[in-house]
């Protein structure tokens, strides 16, 4: 009985071929890099003519997304390093080390610094300038952050489909931190952009500098909030995420496949980097041989399971006698 080609076999998400997903997550990063840096400097300096407060912290918003798109990219090359003798599962939880470091940078730059400056400026509120100029940018600005987040969600509901699974579950639950990053990142950016229109709005209509500040204190807030939420899913992701349900079963469905393996009677998969699972199992082997030649079998399973691209590494151990069997 022959086995069958697990290299090509799709258990996470995304197909065999894992180039073209890899490369998916770059370029939404570059993406994103590359609008937020226009936006980045074409806001700082509105911030500056007009003296807005609620621009000011769009401004802070957009440096700090812009910093952490770098990040993001040292997080998705070196999750992506491969296995070595010092690291048998590769460096997948590099990337969430370099994703929770971005999102801290969300929190101060971003959060903190408009929080602060909207405080200031309820303190000691000035005037406004240009805000025709305001609302140009911020115009534009909601173009570039549109599409980049388009890009983002468009991948997101991609590999949400192949998971069964919809489009926010697969942003908050999917093993890419740097998709998830953007994703939310710019998502908060179109929020804090139309917090910003308003703010400045009423600060024109009232002739009250008060809106301006609350608008920037408000965009903070949201930062804040973004910013927790990403670095409580990398520390998930770090201390150990069990996989979701459908890739469970994909995982315990290449077992059972094997022509070696009679059944299965435990299972544990994880993630340990992007896209990247470990498993546990216990099995039981076909036919009656005695325990070196079981070994030796099962040391060959494990291989034939690790030609699959997603699963740097399988274990397998004997079933206990009487143990029952895992279905479904």
């Amino acid at each position: 009985m022959s086995s069958p080609d697990v290299s090509k076999v799709e258990i996470a998400g995304a197909g065999a071929a894992s180039a073209p997903g890899e490369n998916d997550s770059l370029i939404t990063v570059a993406l994103a890099f590359t609008s937020n840096l226009v936006i980045a400097i074409a806001k700082t300096v509105v911030a500056v003519i007009t003296g807005s407060a609620s621009m000011l912290a769009e401004s802070a918003h957009s440096w700090a997304d812009t910093g952490n798109e770098i990040f993001l990219v040292v997080a998705d090359r070196r999750g992506r390093a491969g296995r070595d003798a010092e690291h048998p599962r590769g460096y997948g939880a590099e990337a969430y080390i370099w994703s929770m470091i971005a999102a801290f940078g969300l929190f101060t730059v971003g959060a903190v610094v408009s929080i602060m400056h909207g405080i200031s400026e309820l303190r000691s509120p000035e005037p406004g300038g240009d805000f025709l100029l305001s609302y140009l940018v911020l115009v534009l600005s909601f173009v570039f952050e549109g599409i980049s987040f388009l890009r983002s969600y468009q991948q997101s509901r991609r590999a949400g489909k192949r998971r069964d699974l919809g489009t926010i579950d697969q942003v908050l639950t999917g093993s890419d931190p740097t998709v998830r990053a953007v994703f939310a990142e710019d998502a908060a950016a179109l929020l804090g952009l139309i917090i910003a229109f308003v703010g400045i709005l009423l600060h024109q209509l009232t002739g009250s500098p008060m809106w301006d500040a609350i608008g920037s204190i408000v965009v903070g807030l949201l930062l804040a909030v973004v910013a927790i939420l990403l670095i409580d899913r990398n520390r998930r992701f770090l201390v150990g995420e069990s996989v979701d349900p459908v890739t469970r079963g994909r995982v315990l469905a290449l077992l059972v496949g094997n022509p070696d393996v009679d059944r299965v009677t435990y299972l544990h998969v994880e993630w340990v980097g992007p896209m990247q699972i470990f498993l546990v199992a216990a099995v039981d082997v076909r036919g009656n041989q005695d325990e070196e030649h079981v070994a030796v079998l099962l040391r060959r399973v494990e291989a034939e399971i690790e030609k699959n691209p997603r699963i740097v590494e399988a274990v397998l151990t004997l079933s206990a006698p009487g143990d029952p069997e895992l279905t479904g």
